[in-house]
C-alpha cells in the first residue's frame, strides 16, 4: 500500500512509527510468548552477573578505586537504577522486540532510531565477545586443573601477551582465542534450537552461579581482613602534568573530574571511584536485555518491569557484598587478574572451592552470552521487519519459531570480534555504546511523556522528569571519561560514520515506514507523518 504523505526533505530523516502500530505488530508477531514474570528476572540476573564480576572487578580496584571499589559499585548501581526506571516504562507501554531501538522509533524518529541500532549492536553484539574472552580465561583455567592444557597462543587475541597463571610471567602471544570462538559457537546452536529451551538452560545455569557468588560471600567473609578496607578511599595519584601530550577528550574529562572533585583526574582518591565506576559500568549491562523480550512475554505490562527491576535490585546487592569480601582478602594491588575471585579462593587455602568458582564462573558467562547474543538477534529481527537491514535477517525458522539465519550470522559476527580483539578494547568500546544507548533511551521518556501525554503507561518512571534528566547526564559524563581513551574514541567515531554510509546507501531507501508497506500483515493504523 502506497503512503499517500511521503514526507521529503530532512522531514524524511524523522519519520515516526506510531506506538498504536508497535502494538499492532507485536499482536501479530511470529515469536511465541512464553516468558513469565520469574524467567524474565532470571533472564536479566543470567545477563548482569557475569565478566563485570568475575573479570573486570579486580583490574578496576587495582587500577583505580582500591577498596573504595564498592563505593564504585553504588555509584555505577544508581544511575542503572535511574535507567532501569527509565527502561520499565517504555518496556511497559511498548512491548516489542528491539528494545531502545524501538522506543527511539517511537519518539525520535527513524535516523535516531538506526543510532540506536547500532549502538546496540556494540551493547549486545560486541558485549557478548568480551564476556567470551573473560569465559575463556575461566574455561582454559579450568581445563588445566583437570589436567587439559591449551596452547597458550590460542587462547587469546593478536598480539595480546599471555600470562601464567601462577607466576604472572609471559609464555606467549596470542594468535586467536579459540576458546571464545567455541564457546560463541555453543551459544549460537542453543539458540537456533529454540528461546523456550534456551530460556530453560539458562535458569539452571543462573541458579548455579548465584549459588557460586553467595558462597563466595558467605566463606570468605570468615576470612575478610578489615585492615585491608583502610585506608577506603587510597591518596591521590596526581594525573600527567599540563604540558602531557593529551588528546581533547582526555583534557575534558580531566577538567570535569577537577571541577566535580577539586583534584586532577588520576589513579585512586575520588576521581578514581568515578573512573573505577565507568570501569566496572560493564558489570550492570544486562537488566535491559529484559526488554528485548517484550515481544515474546506473556504480560508485558506487568512482568517486564519486574524482570528489569528485579534482576538489577539483586545484582547490585550482590556485587556490593562481592566486593567487600574480594578487597578484604586480597590487597587491592594485587587484583589485577583475570580471575581475580579465583585468585582469593586460593588465597585463603581452599582450592576444592576455587575449582567449584572457576565452574560457577564458567556456566554463569555462558548464560550471559546466551543472553546477549539473544538480545542482539531480536533488534536486528526488528530491524529487518522495518526494512531498514536486509530482510533476512526476519525470516522465521517454520519449526523452530527462531530468527535461524539472523541469529548464526549474529554469532559469526561475535566469534570474530571475540577471537581477534583484546578484553579491554571490548569492555571499553561496549560501554561507550551502552552509555550513549541507555542517555538515548532516558530523552526518550521525556519526550514521549510531553508528545503523547495520553498513551497506557502500565508503569511510570517516579519523580519525573528528574528521574530521567539525571540518568541521562550522569551516562553522559562517564562516556566522556571513557572517550579519553584515544583507541575507543577513534574506533567509536569511524563506526558511526560507518553506520551512517549504511543507512543512506541501503536502510533510507527500504525502509518500509517512508514507503507505507504493511509490516508483519499489519496495514498502518494512520498515515506516518514526521512530527506525529
Amino acid at each position: 500500500m502506497a503512503n499517500t504523505n511521503k514526507p521529503s526533505g530532512l522531514g524524511r530523516l524523522f519519520i515516526r512509527k506510531s506506538v498504536e502500530q508497535m502494538h499492532a505488530e507485536h499482536e501479530h508477531g511470529e515469536l511465541k510468548k512464553t516468558l513469565g514474570p520469574i524467567n524474565l528476572v532470571l533472564l536479566g540476573i543470567g545477563c548482569i552477573i557475569g565478566t563485570g564480576i568475575f573479570v573486570l572487578t579486580g583490574r578496576a580496584a587495582a587500577e583505580f578505586a582500591g577498596p573504595g571499589i564498592m563505593i564504585s559499585f553504588v555509584i555505577t548501581g544508581t544511575l542503572c537504577a535511574l535507567v532501569a526506571l527509565s527502561y520499565a516504562e517504555l518496556a511497559s507501554a511498548i512491548p516489542v522486540s528491539g528494545s531502545a531501538y524501538s522506543y527511539s522509533y517511537a519518539s525520535m524518529g527513524e535516523i535516531v532510531a538506526w543510532v540506536m541500532g547500532l549502538l546496540l549492536v556494540l551493547e549486545y553484539g560486541l558485549a557478548a565477545s568480551t564476556v567470551a574472552v573473560g569465559w575463556s580465561g575461566y574455561t582454559v583455567s579450568l581445563l588445566a586443573d583437570l589436567g587439559i592444557h591449551i596452547p597458550a597462543a590460542l587462547t587469546a587475541a593478536p598480539g595480546v601477551p599471555v600470562l601464567d597463571h601462577d607466576t604472572g610471567q609471559q609464555i606467549a602471544v596470542g594468535i586467536v582465542n579459540l576458546p571464545a570462538i567455541i564457546g560463541l559457537i555453543a551459544v549460537t546452536c542453543l539458540l537456533v534450537v529454540g528461546i523456550s529451551e534456551s530460556a530453560l538452560v539458562n535458569n539452571i545455569v543462573v541458579f548455579i552461579k548465584v549459588g557460586v557468588v553467595i558462597a563466595f560471600i558467605v566463606i570468605g567473609a570468615s576470612y575478610v581482613n578489615t585492615d585491608l578496607w583502610s585506608p577506603l578511599i587510597p591518596e591521590q595519584i596526581p594525573a600527567p602534568p599540563p604540558g602531557t601530550d593529551m588528546s581533547i577528550w582526555a583534557q575534558i574529562g580531566r577538567a570535569l573530574g577537577g571541577v566535580l572533585t577539586g583534584a586532577d583526574t588520576g589513579q585512586y582518591g575520588v576521581p578514581g571511584l568515578i573512573t573505577g565506576a565507568a570501569t566496572i559500568f560493564f558489570a550492570y549491562i544486562g537488566f535491559e536485555a529484559v526488554s528485548t523480550a517484550g515481544a515474546e512475554s506473556k504480560n508485558p505490562g506487568r512482568d517486564m518491569p519486574i524482570g528489569i527491576l528485579g534482576s538489577l535490585i539483586i545484582c547490585t546487592i550482590l556485587y556490593i557484598l562481592t566486593c567487600a569480601v574480594l578487597v578484604g582478602i586480597v590487597p587491592y594491588q594485587q587484583l589485577n587478574n583475570p580471575a581475580p575471585i579465583a585468585l582469593a579462593v586460593d588465597q585463603i587455602g581452599l582450592p576444592w572451592f576455587a575449582f567449584v568458582v572457576k565452574l560457577g564462573a564458567f556456566a554463569g558467562l555462558s548464560s550471559v552470552m546466551l543472553v546477549l547474543l539473544y538480545g542482539q538477534t531480536r533488534i536486528f529481527y526488528t530491524m529487518a521487519k522495518d526494512g531498514l537491514i536486509p530482510k533476512v535477517f526476519a525470516n522465521v525458522h517454520p519449526k523452530l519459531k527462531t530468527p535461524w539465519i539472523n541469529t548464526i550470522l549474529v554469532g559469526l559476527l561475535a566469534m570474530g570480534f571475540g577471537g581477534f580483539m583484546s578484553l579491554d578494547s571490548l569492555a571499553n568500546l561496549t560501554n561507550v555504546g551502552t552509555l550513549a544507548a541507555f542517555s538515548i533511551v532516558c530523552l526518550t521518556v521525556i519526550y514521549l511523556r510531553f508528545a503523547r501525554p495520553k498513551m497506557n503507561r502500565p508503569f511510570k518512571t517516579p519523580l519525573f522528569p528528574i528521574t530521567p534528566l539525571l540518568g541521562a547526564l550522569m551516562c553522559i559524563f562517564l562516556l566522556l571519561s571513557l572517550m579519553a581513551h584515544d583507541e575507543t574514541r577513534n574506533f567509536f567515531l569511524v563506526y558511526l560514520a560507518g553506520g551512517f554510509v549504511l543507512y543512506f546507501a541501503y536502510g533510507m531507501w527500504n525502509s518500509k515506514l517512508a514507503k507505507g508497506e504493511v509490516v508483519t500483515g499489519v496495514e498502518q493504523p494512520n498515515p506516518v507523518q514526521p512530527n506525529q
